[in-house]
């Protein structure tokens, strides 16, 4: 008697990243009809999540809109309808222009009239297909570059920039005049720079994106760049960044401390503002705060903290919202980015009064912010007093945990990690699932070098500590540098050796 098997594992489509392009080849009604969704192209097979795996009508219509093989897999019911959601809202979309489109038939005289109505219902579409796609594949920008062959749109994902898809020219001018209308943007102006902003819902509006938009003249058109900023911050919590548990413990014992300087350091796009706000909410959610932000541009929306955004035209300049807010009773106080001497003057006073300072710098490393904040005119003494906390931070991709494979470090690697000890070493590689749309990675996380400021470092600041002195002293306590967190992190399959290469300078 063959024994009972025990019923496959639901897929939870919320732990899977889905692959639009693969998605929206099949019509709107049938997705939400037969609750069925490709999402996944992995060796030649489209994985579909279903209700019902056995619904072979259902799955033969799909194989016939992908035009490959399926393999179904059962899916959690919650989690597919609110992807299906996502995707199609309530099923009434049209057919996403993802699939090549017939080409548009030259109009009778009688529909001469209709044409522009038609142009502008195309390109309305487009947008919205376009935002839907870069929303689902969980995009942070998209780029919209016209050429001479065509537009070519790409999703920058995880940090890297991927190929979407490519449109004939002639569907720029009104693609970019859509975006243009929605973001404010004057549409006749089209040889001078513009810059913009709004909020896209997708589905019933549950799921909202604060989008910048900005253009840029070029030989072929306007070149248009989105920057996506969801405004659901729930999840945006210290825990998901990435940090070891002893950096973590130290970060938040520094962030509860009732003033002084807390500082983050690093390149464009290495995640610092999002780690400052992930702190700022930890600390409204454990108690009563007036909490003030100063901003260039507002990227998260977080409820109970009032945030100031710098203005273009310089009515609201960094230095003069920061001698305003002082004035507003706060007990913490971020600002964006600390760019010149008088930002820095004022932060640091600040910090000197009783308030806790947030803010960022762009330095390669922990120690290098000191001498940052001393080459701007901040006295040492100053310097010393107030800095409770340095942290430098870089993003790396999260390897998908479904897929990674282990493999041996080589010798001329470990070379370029610094360590030729390292060699021989288990490392990872991801080799593409269906759980990460086939490309190996799920998100990012953050790598950490914390440089506490207890009194005895201060003393060495204050007494003229040059930054070679200071990453000596943080050697000789046993402080962490990027590159042995980054070494942590290889050893535990989170990330790559080509992602850490990339991040991390090795000195």
């Amino acid at each position: 008697m063959m024994a009972a098997q025990s019923p496959p594992e639901m897929l939870d489509l919320d732990q899977v990243r889905i692959d639009p392009t693969c998605a929206l080849k099949i019509p709107a009604p049938l997705a939400v009809r037969r609750q069925v969704l490709p999402f996944a192209v992995v060796d030649g097979h489209v994985y579909v999540a279903c209700l019902n795996p056995e619904d072979r009508s259902a799955l033969q219509a799909v194989e016939r809109a992908v035009q490959l093989p399926v393999r179904p897999q059962r899916a959690e019911p919650e989690s597919l309808r609110r992807a299906l959601e996502r995707l199609f809202g309530d099923g009434s979309a049209p057919a996403s222009p993802a699939a090549p489109a017939a080409a548009p038939r030259p109009p009778r005289p009688a529909d001469r009239r209709r044409a522009p109505e038609a142009e502008s219902e195309d390109a309305v579409a487009l947008c919205d297909d376009l935002l839907r796609s870069a929303a689902v594949r969980q995009a942070s920008d998209i780029h919209i570059d016209p050429s001479k062959d065509g537009v070519r749109v790409r999703f920058r994902v995880d940090g890297a920039l991927e190929d979407y898809r490519r449109l004939p020219l002639a569907a720029q001018s009104g693609m970019v005049s859509r975006l243009k209308v929605l973001a404010g943007m004057d549409i006749a102006e089209k040889r001078a720079p513009q810059d913009g902003r709004f909020t896209w819902s997708a589905g019933s509006g549950s799921y909202a994106v604060d989008i910048r938009a900005a253009t840029l003249p070029t030989k072929y058109g306007e070149r248009m760049t989105l920057r996506l900023l969801a405004l659901q911050t729930e999840s945006l919590t210290l825990e998901r960044l990435g940090m070891a548990p002893k950096d973590l413990a130290g970060f938040t014992e520094a962030i509860q401390k009732p003033h002084g300087l807390i500082l983050l350091s690093g390149p464009t796009g290495s995640g610092k503002s999002t780690t400052l706000y992930a702190a700022i909410r930890r600390l409204i959610g454990r108690r009563e705060l007036n909490v003030v932000t100063i901003e260039d541009p507002i990227e998260y929306d977080i409820a109970g903290v009032a945030q100031v955004e710098v203005d273009s035209a310089d009515k609201v300049s960094f230095n003069k919202a920061l001698r305003s807010v002082v004035r507003h009773d706060p007990d913490v106080v971020m600002i964006g980015e600390i760019r010149d001497g008088e930002t820095a003057d004022i932060a640091i006073k600040s910090a000197l009064t009783g308030h806790l300072v947030f803010s960022t710098l762009h330095t390669n490393s922990a120690a290098s912010s000191v001498t940052r904040l001393i080459d701007m005119g901040v006295a040492r003494y100053l310097v010393a007093a107030t800095i409770r906390l340095v942290v430098a931070q870089r993003l790396v991709r999260r390897a998908c945990s479904h897929c990674r494979e282990p493999r041996t470090l080589s010798e001329e690697e470990a070379t370029l990690l610094g360590n030729r000890e390292l060699a021989e070493r288990t490392v990872f590689e991801p080799r593409g699932c269906m759980y990460c749309a086939n490309k190996g990675f799920v998100g990012r996380l953050g790598l950490f070098e914390m440089m506490p400021v207890d009194a005895s470092l201060s003393r060495h600041i204050a007494e003229g500590a040059e930054e070679g002195e200071i990453i000596e002293e943080m050697r000789r306590r046993g402080i962490a540098r990027l590159v042995d967190d980054a070494m942590e992190k290889l050893a535990t399959g989170d990330t790559t050796v080509g992602d850490v290469l990339r991040a991390v300078t090795v000195w």
